[in-house]
């Protein structure tokens, strides 16, 4: 089974992140030196990812979260309740069976994608949100795949959609209004400085996490502009 799913005609023909860009378009190539491995960039990081309440993140023996580094299979994971659905495949919560480690999972459809042709579209979202680390940015922090199914492995945001809260609430007040675009702004300028555009922000791709703190979500039409 194994030797059936390296040989897949799929553009990750190896579970680590992609190394580069330089597949893909001029406009998104990167102008600094990218790792071999963005998973290393991200164990590098001093934002680490951290654990559901009265949860530990377990470590290697390097000390490097085992959410980084380790290489999945869907039997590592217990699958829990839905939380979103899109055209390529689903949203679930997640359980890793090691660690009790809380994850959103987001199960992609190969088929699909090949159908629609957004190949280099989803390796371009892998490459730009693995690279990116800042507490109003949702943490991409692995991937896997197997024959039928690409799996990425998110940060969970507890509280989900700002489109579902303010479509609860009517309105927010100028308080909460001010700190929801005070860590936009935030996060925008973060990603402006990594030479990321992100061109689809919207309501239904603002997460919230477990004290309400904004997550930006999906980079599916994200590019890097070098020139930016």
């Amino acid at each position: 089974m194994a030797q059936k799913e390296n040989s897949y005609p799929w553009p990750y023909g190896r579970q680590t992140a992609p190394s580069g860009l330089s597949t893909l378009p001029q406009r998104v190539l990167r102008k600094e030196p990218v790792t071999p491995s963005a998973l290393v960039l991200m164990s590098r990081s001093n934002v680490q990812p951290t654990a559901a309440p009265g949860q530990k993140v377990m470590e290697n023996s390097s000390g490097t979260p085992d959410i980084l580094t380790r290489h999945f299979t869907i039997d590592d994971f217990e699958i829990g309740r839905p939380l979103g659905k899109g055209k390529f495949g689903n949203v679930y919560l997640a359980r890793e069976k090691k660690s009790h480690f809380i994850v959103a999972l987001k199960v992609l459809f190969k088929s699909q994608i090949e159908k629609e042709g957004v190949e280099h579209q989803l390796r371009r979202e892998i490459e730009i949100q693995a690279h990116l680390h800042h507490p109003n940015i949702l943490r991409l922090y692995n991937y896997f795949y197997d024959r039928r199914r690409i799996y990425l492995i998110l940060e969970y945001a507890p509280r989900g959609e700002l489109y579902k809260e303010l479509q609860k609430s009517c309105t927010f007040d100028e308080q909460r209004t001010a700190t929801i675009m005070e860590e936009l702004a935030d996060a925008l300028m973060y990603c402006h400085g990594k030479k990321v555009i992100h061109r689809d922000i919207k309501p239904e791709n603002l997460l919230l996490g477990l004290k309400g703190e904004l997550k930006i979500a999906d980079f599916g039409w994200s590019v890097h502009a070098p020139s930016l």
